[in-house]
């Protein structure tokens, strides 16, 4: 018998072997099963860009450079939408948010808004009005004593009536302007430009005189112009017991309760007492029956004083005691002049407690003055 013909039978096993992997192949692709393709190297063509969105982005996806006109309007788009939220959810007249953001698409600082102009001119204080102060660091370190560099005052609707820089007490040297809160840099400070912490102190005592006193954590701004007001007259809305509430009963910050209570962003950098004295006074305006609740609360209800009962008094024991006096023409002198608004809503200070709704004129109130001349 032959013997097998090795190459005959290799040729053949590699046939058959093709036959069987063909066979396979063709069973695995009705089963379903897929078999991975190669990897095909794809030539590099760079990093693909990211779509940006956003308020600061253009139609396209690319950013919008600081400053240029489609920003500039997103930001005033964003103003009008905060101050038209004022109005709606936070019962806000249009008016007085007109009054106190201008006309500037809700931003924070009024056009008419003079720096370091003391005394306003034009605008009246009224009844109530705003103060808040700036202070720098002194001392030594960590520079924690506080010297008063800038005090500002507004009216019940927000207007400037008073504000400038203040020089530090002659020996006191500044250690630390606490620019990148307090806004104040050694060129506010300087001779000529900001004024004598006397002067300022008797402006500001003046401006006090007979109002009420509306700011957060007034005690604070009170210590650095070392002066006093009356408690009863005092509005402070960081001990004000609604505003209290989201912070389980510690003083809120200013710019927390800007955010929540008014929808109002302040202090994001260096701050302004202009713009925290405003908001101050819009947060007293939001809650201001319930502030003048809480202090007749406090303080019980206030009398008004019988100034010509008072002088009759007076007369009578004068002239018992050998020293009468003879009044003569009566002089007038303009008492406080209220602003429109200061007094709606509240009630009026009765003789005896008694109270009926606000519907006090908006005229000026003027009380009368006597010469006293002594006779010979």
């Amino acid at each position: 018998m032959p013997g097998l013909d090795l190459s005959q039978v290799s040729s053949n096993w590699k046939i058959l072997q093709g036959r069987l992997n063909a066979g396979k192949a063709a069973e695995a692709q009705s089963n379903g099963v897929k078999r991975k393709r190669p990897e095909e190297k794809k030539a590099f063509t760079g990093f693909k860009k990211t779509k940006l969105s956003g308020a600061n982005t253009d139609s396209v996806g690319r950013r919008r450079s600081m400053g240029t006109a489609e920003s500039k309007a997103a930001a005033n788009g964003d103003a009008t939408q905060d101050r038209a939220k004022l109005v709606r959810e936070h019962g806000i007249a249009t008016e007085d948010v007109s009054a106190a953001y201008g006309s500037s698409g809700g931003s924070t600082r009024r056009h008419d808004d003079e720096i370091n102009g003391g005394l306003h001119p034009t605008h009246k204080a009224g009844k109530y009005i705003a103060l808040d102060c700036e202070m720098v660091g002194t001392g030594p370190p960590p520079h924690s004593d506080n010297v008063l560099a800038r005090a500002s005052i507004v009216n019940f609707h927000g207007e400037q009536i008073y504000d400038s820089f203040v020089l530090p007490p002659k020996g006191v040297k500044v250690e630390d302007y606490r620019t990148h809160v307090s806004g104040i840099k050694p060129s506010h400070l300087r001779e000529g430009y900001a004024k004598p912490f006397a002067e300022v102190q008797r402006d500001v005592a003046e401006l006090l005189k007979d109002r009420m006193l509306v700011g957060h954590a007034l005690r604070n701004d009170l210590q650095a112009l070392l002066l006093s007001h009356s408690k009863r007259d005092l509005r402070d809305t960081s001990r004000h017991p609604k505003f209290r509430i989201d912070s389980k009963g510690k003083p809120p910050a200013l710019r927390n309760l800007a955010k929540s209570e008014l929808g109002m962003t302040i202090q994001t950098g260096e701050h302004s007492s202009i713009e925290d004295a405003r908001a101050t006074m819009m947060l007293f305006k939001k809650e201001k029956a319930g502030f003048e609740d809480e202090n007749r609360r406090q303080f019980g209800q206030h009398r008004r004083f019988d100034k010509d009962a008072a002088k009759t008094q007076a007369k009578t024991a004068a002239e018992a005691d050998g020293e009468a006096e003879d009044y003569g023409d009566e002089d007038e002198e303009e008492d406080l002049e209220l602003l429109d608004g200061e007094d709606d809503g509240l009630e009026d200070d009765a003789e005896g407690g008694a109270g009926s709704k606000g519907t006090a004129p908006k005229a000026k109130k003027k009380r009368k003055k006597k010469k006293r001349t002594r006779r010979t």
